[in-house]
């Protein structure tokens, strides 16, 4: 299998954050990673459009050639095939619950970061459109309230004692932030913490680059 990525893109940031926990636990996948550079332009050739007409990343390219383009999907393909250790649950309720946290993660702090950041300082050259960064940087703080309550008991990780793609999520959200210098308020502080503790494991040390 390959995996079509640009590094600091969140989409494709936790992907490889996914397979990079997965790794660490003793399961590592085998996917070749491939490069495409979303700031040249890459993912508007003819070769990248075939393999998603939407121009898009990540892209998963199965063995026998078939293209898939949802990084949500193209995790829980993966927890399908290498279940062990899990990374979505180990059971219907933990599911619930780590799946419940992925989309606060990436609807509400993840969504409103890529786009007030593509509509103020987009680093794909996209025109500013104060109105639209304005929308998404006051919905942002609903995201990051959860969260930061979430955290607020103590807990090692986003859904509990163990990491899941929970803590993909808001660690690629964050690095994007980082990476254009969109401050995330300190007064979310256990949303820090969280975020300084994740950045010190190796998955996160050999993902990030922000």
């Amino acid at each position: 299998m390959k995996l079509y990525m640009f590094p600091v893109a969140p989409n494709p940031t936790r992907v490889r954050l996914f397979l990079a926990e997965k790794a660490a636990a003793g399961a590592e996948i085998p996917i070749e990673q491939i490069p495409i550079n979303l700031r040249e332009g890459e993912h508007r050739t003819p070769e990248h459009l075939a393999r998603n007409p939407f121009g898009k990343l990540p892209v998963l390219e199965l063995d026998d050639g078939t293209c898939f383009g949802e990084s949500l999907a193209i995790i829980e393909y993966l927890e399908e095939l290498h279940p062990d250790p899990p990374l979505i649950g180990s059971d219907s309720r933990e599911r619930l619950a780590v799946r419940t946290l992925e989309r606060v993660a990436e609807m509400g702090v993840l969504h409103p970061v890529a786009r007030a950041i593509h509509a103020s300082n987009s680093p794909l050259g996209l025109p500013p459109n104060p109105e639209v960064a304005k929308y998404h940087l006051e919905m942002l703080p609903t995201g990051l309230s959860y969260l930061n309550d979430t955290l607020a008991d103590g807990r090692p990780f986003v859904a509990g004692d163990r990491p899941t793609i929970a803590d993909c999520t808001l660690a690629a959200a964050l690095q994007f932030a980082r990476f254009r210098e969109l401050e995330i308020d300190p007064s979310f502080q256990h949303v820090h913490a969280w975020d300084a503790r994740y950045r010190e494991r190796e998955p996160a040390k050999a993902t990030l680059i922000f």
